[in-house]
C-alpha cells in the first residue's frame, strides 16, 4: 500500500509550543543588562581616568605654588608631615635626573609648629632667629620672599641619615599665635 494523498491528510499536525511573552521580555532585559552594566562602567571608568590624568597634568605643569594640600603620597616620600589644622597650604614639585625638592608653606599653631619639627625628626629647640633654613636659591625658585623688612624668621635644618629627604624650614615668627612655615624637602637620588 501506498501513501496517497488520503493518508497525508489525515495525519495530525504538530503542535507549536505555547506562546510565552513573559520570557521575551526577561530575555531583553538580561541582554540590556549584560550590555548596559559593563557600557556604563566603561564609560564612568573613562571619566574618571580622564579626570585624574588632568589633575595630574595641571600638577605637573606647575611653575610655582599650588594651593591645596599635597597628596598623601607626595606628603609620604617627602616626609613633610602638615600639622593638621594647617591652613593656606601650598605646594610645589621640582624633579631632576639626581635631585628631587618639593616645598611647602603652610600656616599653623605654635604647638603644631612643635609637633611638626619633632615628627619631621627634628628639635624644636634647634629653631633659632639668624639660623639658615630655607636658602634664598631654594627661595627663589617659588618666590618666597624670606627677608620682608619687619617681619622676625627663624631657621633650621633637619639631615636625616641615608637616602631620607633632608628638610630645611624656615619660619615667619611675626605672627606668634600662627606663624607662617616654609619648608623644602630635598632627596638625592
Amino acid at each position: 500500500m501506498g501513501c496517497g494523498p488520503l493518508t497525508a491528510t489525515l495525519l495530525p499536525r504538530p503542535e507549536r509550543p505555547p506562546h510565552r511573552p513573559r520570557h521575551r521580555w526577561l530575555a531583553a532585559i538580561v541582554v540590556v543588562l549584560l550590555i548596559a552594566v559593563p557600557a556604563g562602567y566603561l564609560v564612568l571608568s573613562a571619566h574618571q581616568s580622564r579626570d585624574s590624568g588632568k589633575d595630574k597634568q595641571r600638577a605637573a605643569a606647575a611653575t610655582g605654588l599650588v594651593w591645596e594640600w599635597p597628596s598623601r603620597v607626595e606628603r609620604r616620600i617627602y616626609e613633610v608631615p602638615i600639622p593638621g589644622g594647617s591652613t593656606y597650604v601650598a605646594h610645589y614639585e621640582r624633579n631632576a635626573w639626581e635631585r628631587s625638592s618639593f616645598y611647602v608653606q603652610f600656616r599653623t599653631s605654635r604647638e603644631a609648629l612643635d609637633a611638626f619639627i619633632e615628627e619631621a625628626g627634628g628639635d624644636p629647640a634647634e629653631l633659632r632667629e639668624g639660623r639658615p633654613g630655607v636658602s634664598d636659591r631654594q627661595a627663589d625658585v617659588v618666590g618666597w620672599d624670606l627677608d620682608v623688612p619687619g617681619h622676625r624668621y627663624a631657621g633650621t635644618r633637619i639631615d636625616r641619615p641615608g637616602e631620607r629627604p633632608d628638610l630645611a624650614v624656615t619660619v615667619d615668627l611675626t605672627r606668634e599665635d600662627r606663624p607662617r612655615v616654609y619648608v623644602v624637602s630635598t632627596v638625592e637620588l
